[in-house]
């Protein structure tokens, strides 16, 4: 879509929605491209900044702090019970950029898009990362599109960039951790991963457990609100809590000390790792929220996280321990204590 005062290009036809694919052409910077972009990318991303058409968005930089994020999503269904590709590269970024407490303000978006794919679905992902967006409200003022040969991709790759700024007089970031603060997570954990999982052709499983995949930045504003001096916030996407938990560990020089029966997991997703000889600790979350915060702070922090929707789950898992070796370590049901490790290898390939 042009700006009114631009001239629209004239096409030979529109582009065919219901049976029509992506071609080369989609991908070679001529009219083909053009096409794409103004009847689909511009149409679903409206906004004053993509109007002015050119290389770069040119924005007015507000004072401040600010914090900038990068995610690439390779999701494999690309459509699974309770998202899509989609809505999901918008999630993930948002979710990084809140991390810190920052405002989301902009979001980029890069497509590599594969040869033969249905223009159909190309239009169902695009308007579902409209809306997504639209939710926070952040909008999508820049982006690139790539084509390439049938076969050589997986039908839509996506990379987000978003920007954000940092309220005055807060600072989370991971190495903030301190022995005696309180960890905390934002509810069940595993449903992203498992729903995807059991999403996929190979598997005959019938559930109603949908992904998690959610913009947390309502959430986090009531929780800055509430706590300004929060310590730490992760999204424990890839790797799952174990792997955020971990990073944080060595980022701040301490250990952790879990306890297993106050993880909150779903049934569907303990059945499910346990036919799958998967660890929910592991399994990847596209709308949940590690928090760590002083523990003269901690209920206070559960109150707010548990009175917002995406929160209401919410659970005090554990406590930050001083550890030379930084090691994360959880009490078991049964009274034992074994290492969270790193996870050796992939348990949960392409799922965000």
């Amino acid at each position: 879509m042009q700006s009114s005062t631009k001239k629209k290009l004239a096409y030979a036809r529109t582009l065919d929605f219901k049976t029509g694919r992506v071609e080369m052409a989609h991908g070679s910077g001529g009219r083909a491209m053009a096409q794409l972009i103004d009847q689909l990318f511009m149409a679903a991303f409206d906004n004053d900044f993509l109007r002015q058409m050119n290389d770069q968005a040119s924005f007015i930089s507000p004072g401040g702090r600010m914090v900038m994020a990068t995610d690439s999503h390779v999701v494999t269904p690309l459509f699974f019970p309770g998202g899509d590709i989609g809505c999901l590269s918008v999630h993930g970024t948002v979710n990084d950029v809140v991390m810190s407490g920052a405002k989301p303000l902009y979001l980029s978006a890069g497509f590599i898009l594969e040869e033969g794919f249905p223009l159909a679905d190309l239009k169902r992902i695009v308007e579902s990362m409209a809306n997504a967006a639209q939710a926070v409200p952040v909008p999508v003022i820049t982006g690139d599109t790539k084509v390439v040969e049938q076969g050589s991709g997986d039908g839509v790759f996506i990379t987000t960039t978003g920007i954000g700024l940092v309220p005055e007089n807060v600072y989370i970031s991971s190495e903030c951790a301190k022995p005696g603060d309180s960890i905390l997570v934002s509810g069940t954990i595993g449903d992203h991963g498992i729903a995807v999982m059991l999403a996929r052709d190979d598997f005959s499983f019938q559930s109603s457990l949908e992904s998690d995949t959610a913009s947390l930045h309502e959430l986090v504003v009531d929780m800055v609100n509430t706590v300004p001096g929060i310590h730490v916030l992760r999204d424990p996407t890839r790797g799952g809590v174990a792997a955020a938990l971990n990073e944080i560990a060595q980022q701040s020089e301490t250990g952790m000390m879990l306890y297993e029966e106050r993880i909150p997991v779903k049934p569907q997703v303990s059945a499910a790792c346990e036919f799958l000889g998967f660890d929910p600790m592991y399994v990847a979350n596209e709308g949940k929220l590690i928090a760590i915060c002083a523990p003269e702070d901690a209920n206070k922090l559960l109150d707010s996280m548990r009175a917002h929707p995406l929160g209401r789950n919410a659970a005090v898992i554990g406590e930050v321990i001083a550890d030379s070796h930084c090691f994360v370590q959880m009490k078991t049901r049964f009274g034992g204590t074994h290492v969270v490790d790193w996870l050796s290898g992939d348990q949960l390939p392409r799922i965000c």
